[in-house]
């Protein structure tokens, strides 16, 4: 559950809706669909590709936010002898899109879905995101179909991925599940989820990926005006997130076994940064024994507790530089992705981002023993800059958004002081960052040596919805 918010009432919706609209303008982000995109998707979506093999039979769901309709994956799990049995439905956007066609040229253009608290920036036409290539329930739809087994321990032991039509049955959000798992209802795939979540879990500790337990920040609709929502992601969300990854996993696995696919990647921070941070756990009372892992490191933190909050916040710079790689032959020579402590690749999510997509169709071409079709090898060759730029662009329109309600909400309060936590500091330079607990917010502060992880009182000097900045001055 959300456990802070800052509101904007409704009167105030229609200079905040024009804030949103000078975003999409700055950053050129993609408006209507084109006339000939939406005539093909229509088109297409009534004449998909259908596979031969039909597993309507496995009782699949899907796990969303509330009121989703553009759903990528669909999982049932089973328990098989010695360990559990993972089917992942992911929507099988190539059934639809036809290579260089109109709707395909303007997911190029896109790259990925972009979120404005005024409404999404689709990849895909509606009429296929969230229609006919939506994994909708009680709808018959064609999928990648994932089969990946796992032993006792959450191992992965074998994975395979074939063209199939799947149904399923019923859409859950993630408190749902959650309120399922901690009242002892949950029963078969829910179940599993928490089990086999946890499992890997343990796994993903063990193995030095890292999974940071920062709050979610993002402005959301609220009645007529809107809120920026400070929250802590659920249980639920994690384990669902674990299956996401082994898929991602074992894609990758399959993609540098035939020397062909395209990966999501991050360097291993470099030793020196490794050893900053370390000082800097050491000078804020952050435990980290010599033999455990940033990861490992991470997991136990309480991003509540001031000390904690700031090395999360200083820590993320171990994470920095992620990336896509396309190659055909010789793999890449750095193939790991270092959050995941493991080669990863993005293949769950093709109605939200293209590069799923291409990376799915070379596994199933992989799994089936064929040539991976020639319009994707050429497509694939650019998608890596392709990804770089439209990954950029919906993250900035995401965080200006942010930046705008803040702004707005805090123009009067300038002159104010509030309690705060420094959270970020650089070497050399004065001031830093600063984390409010109320209202929350997250800006820069002006001050002569901060200190790193300690409560401070600030005062508010500037709020300014045009510029979208807000900051302080400590007191």
């Amino acid at each position: 559950m959300p456990y802070t918010s800052l509101r904007v009432s409704g009167e105030s919706r229609p200079r905040l809706d024009d804030g949103f609209e000078r975003i999409r303008r700055e950053l050129k982000l993609p408006a209507e669909f084109p006339r000939a995109v939406t005539d093909e998707a229509e088109w297409v979506a009534e004449v998909p590709r259908l596979p031969a093999l039909d597993r309507t039979d496995l009782p699949f769901i899907t796990i969303d936010p509330p009121g989703s309709m553009d759903l990528d994956q669909a999982l049932h799990l089973e328990e098989r002898p010695g360990g559990y049995r993972v089917w992942y439905a992911i929507a099988d956007v190539g059934a639809f899109v036809r290579p260089d066609g109109a709707v395909d040229r303007e997911a190029r253009v896109r790259g990925e879905t972009a979120y404005l608290p005024d409404g999404r920036i689709p990849l895909h036409p509606p009429v296929l995101s969230e229609g006919a290539a939506s994994l909708l329930p009680g709808a018959t739809r064609p999928a990648a179909l994932w089969c990946v087994d796992l032993d006792a321990e959450g191992r992965t032991v074998g994975a395979d991925v074939t063209r199939a039509l799947v149904r399923s049955r019923e859409r859950l959000d993630y408190d749902y599940v959650q309120t399922a798992v901690e009242t002892g209802t949950a029963d078969g795939t829910l179940r599993l989820l928490a089990e086999i979540g946890r499992l890997r879990l343990a796994l993903e500790r063990a193995r030095g990926g890292v999974a940071l337990p920062t709050p979610e920040r993002k402005v959301v609709p609220d009645g007529g005006g809107y809120r920026v929502v400070v929250r802590k992601p659920l249980e639920s969300e994690a384990w669902n997130a674990q299956i996401s990854l082994l898929t991602g996993m074992a894609a990758a696995a399959m993609m540098l076994d035939a020397e062909i696919g395209l990966l999501r990647v991050l360097p291993p921070a470099p030793e020196s940064e490794v050893a900053r941070i370390r000082r800097m756990a050491d000078a804020l009372g952050v435990p980290w024994a010599a033999e455990a892992s940033y990861g490992e490191v991470v997991h136990a933190l309480d991003p509540a507790v001031p000390a904690h909050a700031a090395f999360l916040q200083e820590s993320t710079a171990l994470l920095r530089g992620a990336d896509y790689v396309a190659f055909n032959g010789e793999p890449p020579s750095e193939a790991g992705h270092a959050a995941v402590a493991a080669p990863y690749a993005h293949v769950t999510a093709p109605l939200r981002r293209l590069a799923d997509r291409y990376a799915t169709e070379v596994c199933l071409a992989v799994a089936a023993g064929e040539p991976v079709p020639d319009e994707v090898q050429r497509v694939m060759v650019g998608l890596p800059e392709t990804m770089r730029a439209t990954g950029r662009r919906a993250g900035a329109a995401e965080r200006a958004c942010v930046d705008l309600v803040e702004a707005f909400v805090l123009r009067e309060r300038v002159g104010q002081t509030f309690d705060a936590v420094v959270i970020d500091t650089e070497e050399g330079r004065p001031g830093g960052q600063v984390q409010v607990a109320d209202p929350p917010v997250v800006a820069r502060c002006d001050g002569e040596r901060l200190p790193l992880g300690e409560r401070v009182r600030v005062r508010l000097t500037r709020a300014d919805p045009v510029t979208r900045e807000v900051r302080f001055s400590a007191v």
